[in-house]
C-alpha cells in the first residue's frame, strides 16, 4: 500500500457524525409520530429547550462531523 493512499472518509469523524445524525433522526421520528408535524414544528420554533432542537443541533454537528471526516489529510513532509 502506498503512503499517498487514504481513505477518505473512514475515520472517526464520519463514524461520530452518522452515529449523531440517526441518533437525532430517531428522536425526531418518534416525536413526529407521537405528536404529529403540527407539534413537532411549534415546538421547533418556540422559545423553549426542547427535544426537537437538540435534534436539529445534532444533526447539524453531525453533518459538520462528516464533513471533518472527508477533508484532505495534509501530512507534513
Amino acid at each position: 500500500m502506498s503512503h499517498e493512499y487514504y481513505r477518505r472518509g473512514r475515520n472517526w469523524y464520519t463514524a461520530i457524525g452518522v452515529l449523531f445524525i440517526i441518533s437525532a433522526v430517531i428522536v425526531l421520528v418518534r416525536q413526529l409520530i407521537l405528536w404529529g408535524p403540527e407539534f413537532v414544528s411549534d415546538f421547533i420554533i418556540n422559545e423553549e429547550f426542547t427535544n426537537e432542537k437538540v435534534s436539529v443541533a445534532m444533526i447539524s454537528f453531525g453533518i459538520f462531523m462528516v464533513a471533518m471526516g472527508f477533508r484532505k489529510n495534509v501530512k507534513a513532509r
